[in-house]
């Protein structure tokens, strides 16, 4: 049966790092709902009630647009080794952009990754676990290093060119902030 929590307990903080996946979903008041997988060491529990992840480049900019709109964030683990769990952290986020007053102190909590380009700071309103009974047993074999790679090959102003061309609106034509 599902439960719901205030905030994070040390239980399900513990649960969280041991996750290499998680998924974030975000959603503008109209358009097309987002989902998006999560994978490196990417994601940080502040306290009970803050979560900050750390957003490398990608194809697109979904979440930040969303965020940037409504603020509404939630994101979801479910244990693929050991006993079931799911578990859904809901709340409010706001992206902060590198340049921002308040990113070298974000970004220090985490190893620096190549192509950061956000860090979403979620404020933590609700936790939810469920069974998870249904959730298939896989086995984690290695990140994949594949966007590093990619983001390392770029220079500066190849990069910035990519968020011009890729990262500043959404696929439903929302400003992202870059």
């Amino acid at each position: 049966m599902a439960r719901q929590f205030p905030k994070l307990t040390a239980p399900l903080t513990d649960f969280i790092h041991q996750q290499h996946l998680f998924f974030v979903s975000t959603a503008p008041a109209e358009g097309r709902v987002n989902c998006s997988p999560k994978g490196m060491d990417s994601l940080k529990v502040l306290s009970p009630n803050r979560i900050a992840w750390l957003n490398v480049t990608g194809s697109g900019n979904e979440t930040a647009a969303h965020v940037l709109e409504n603020q509404r964030m939630t994101i979801m683990w479910c244990a693929l080794t050991g006993p079931p769990l799911i578990l859904r952290a809901y709340g409010k986020a706001r992206a902060v952009h590198p340049g921002d007053a308040e990113w070298e102190t974000l970004f220090a909590h985490f190893t620096p990754l190549p192509g950061a380009r956000q860090i979403f700071d979620l404020e933590v309103e609700m936790a939810q676990t469920s069974c998870g009974k249904a959730v298939p047993l896989m086995d984690f074999r290695e990140d994949r290093t594949l966007l590093n790679h990619w983001a390392n090959q770029k220079s500066k102003q190849e990069m910035d060119d990519y968020w011009a061309e890729k990262n500043t609106t959404s696929i439903d034509g929302l400003p992202t902030g870059i």
